[in-house]
């Protein structure tokens, strides 16, 4: 395996944000940006909550809300000295879960991480366990009770080029969109990062033709990433570190448009989520908003309701 491809074989989110945000874990929680001035703010969303639980006592990053409300999906740190898992937990309400433990039939000695479902039973995740060989990071299989079944890369995304990764990815609830974002890392650094869309034809995801128009003011600045689609596809969330300063703090965004073929609109800053947040997953009735938080060094999931 070549350099990059043993770089990319330890590949997480955080460990991108250790580089070009925050420097280390153990770093300040709310650093506000020292960057551009921030998209105007969204007050829709109100009353953080830490979510518990139960049964896990770990880091708690990436999660994904089911859209039938049932599950919690989540990944342990990834940083890049843990074998990076993923895990899914059982509702209890809105803000409690029974743990389940690890997803049966996704987990490798590679990063595994940032999973989604969609309505049909689908998910998805994203493993760095053949970038080497494939220069692919997102994989599917079936989810039922008992686990996942027929894990195989997912075909389109990637754009075949060493040194970019697609390192988020969210299914829509229909099976038919995936969104997802384009990375480039070199030297050790996240160059850019932008959201991209793509829609299924037979069992390929082919790059939407419109994708750089519809999504124009989402990658308008900075590195925007971790994108999280409505069920009506009309309100995306998404992450944007506005800067590669050093001190730059991730933040959560939400753009909206008024049709499945408008672009979307000006980004605003979710106000209720703050520090260093990321990973928004909303309730399939929109009330509930679902990202992590890093606290006290460690990361712990959030919820916000509207």
């Amino acid at each position: 395996m070549n350099a990059l491809a043993s770089g990319l074989a330890a590949l997480s989110l955080f460990s991108f944000m250790q580089l070009i945000a925050c420097g280390s874990s153990s770093g300040p929680d709310d650093t506000p940006p020292s960057s551009t001035p921030p998209a105007p703010a969204y007050f829709g969303f109100a009353n953080p909550t830490p979510v518990s639980i139960t049964g896990y006592a770990g880091d708690a990053m990436e999660p994904f809300i089911s859209k039938d409300g049932q599950y919690l999906f989540f990944n342990d740190s990834n940083d890049p000295s843990v074998n990076t898992d993923l895990f899914y937990a059982a509702r209890v309400d809105d803000e409690t879960f029974t743990f389940l433990g690890p997803v049966p039939g996704v987990n490798s000695p590679q990063l595994d991480a940032v999973a989604s479902l969609d309505s049909l039973g689908n998910f998805y995740f994203v493993s760095t366990r053949s970038y080497g060989a494939t220069l692919s990071t997102l994989f599917s299989g079936r989810f039922t009770q008992a686990g996942v079944t027929g894990v195989t890369p997912v075909p389109g995304p990637s754009r075949q080029v060493a040194g970019w990764v697609n390192f988020d990815a969210e299914i829509s609830a229909d099976g038919q969109t995936l969104w997802f974002d384009d990375g480039r890392y070199s030297s050790g650094t996240l160059q850019a990062a932008s959201i991209i869309s793509a829609t299924r034809q037979g069992s390929t995801f082919v790059r939407a033709a419109n994708s750089s128009q519809i999504l124009a003011t989402v990658n308008s600045s900075g590195l925007n990433y971790a994108p999280d689609i409505s069920i009506d596809g009309l309100e995306l969330f998404f992450t944007r570190v506005e800067s590669t300063e050093p001190g730059a703090t991730p933040a959560i965004v939400r753009a909206t448009r008024s049709d499945v073929s408008s672009a979307f609109g000006a980004a605003e800053l979710v106000a209720a989520a703050t520090g260093f947040v990321e990973a928004p997953s909303l309730s399939a009735d929109g009330h509930l908003l679902y990202y992590h938080k890093r606290v006290n060094g460690a990361f712990a999931i959030y919820v916000v309701r509207r």
